[in-house]
């Protein structure tokens, strides 16, 4: 049974939405304040992290930041909070989904449940690239879900590895930014594709010496981003 670590502290929200992934078929723990889901969340014996953003003690954010820094599972975060900088910041932190209150019971069991097979089949593709791909000094391994430049590991969230896995797995080839949203999250998590570019953002900085003048993931102005396997000049 999959292990659901919900981080709310109003009680009957929390409640209802044990509920409701207990129906599904999930096991849930609740935790009410930011410091103890925090600790909660690092265990790594969860599959998926329900995170909601105004908590006594640490707040969503924090939590995110902590959990990435170590895990790649699923986290969603819930918030009452419209704003697209409060979204984009999420996502540029790690987070998987941002849901905005109020939501169904029923389309959050849903979205849990998709994000988590999601992840699960991610993990299975990626066993089935057994070679290690090399670009200059940038390696890549799918099997360890590890990333390398000039021999320093770099640490990717999920989707920020499948999104250069799959990049660097089609090199030179030409994606839209609705082509990688369909391929990489494949459903409607915040509404749009913005996720695209701050994921794509992110990887920037962590794997390019200029992030503005990138060498390996290229914008196509346009028509959208390709891995540029052969270039040794940064653009």
């Amino acid at each position: 049974m999959k292990k659901i670590l919900l981080i709310e502290d109003d009680g009957d929200i929390a409640e209802l939405e044990r509920d409701y992934l207990e129906a599904s078929g999930f096991a849930v723990d609740i935790c009410a304040d930011g410091d103890e889901g925090k600790r909660r969340a690092r265990t790594g014996e969860y599959h998926l992290i329900l995170l909601d953003v105004m908590l006594p003690g640490a707040d969503g954010f924090a939590i995110c930041r902590a959990v990435r820094k170590e895990l790649d599972i699923p986290i969603l975060m819930v918030s009452a909070r419209l704003s697209d900088v409060d979204k984009i910041r999420a996502l540029g932190l790690g987070a998987d989904d941002y849901i905005v209150k109020p939501f169904s019971p029923s389309e959050l069991a849903a979205r849990v449940k998709a994000h988590i097979t999601r992840y699960e089949r991610l993990k299975g593709s990626v066993q089935e690239i057994p070679a290690n791909l090399h670009f200059g000094d940038l390696e890549i391994q799918p099997g360890t879900h590890r990333v390398f430049v000039a021999g320093r590991e770099v640490r990717l969230a999920a989707r920020e590895f499948e999104l250069l896995l799959f990049l660097a797995a089609h090199p030179q080839m030409v994606f839209s930014k609705e082509a990688l949203y369909d391929r990489i999250w494949g459903l409607d998590a915040i509404g749009n594709t913005s996720t695209v570019s701050v994921h794509m953002n992110r990887l920037r900085e962590k794997i390019e010496r200029d992030p503005s003048r990138p060498q390996w993931l290229e914008t196509v102005w346009g028509a959208g981003y390709r891995f540029n396997s052969g270039s040794t000049e940064g653009r």
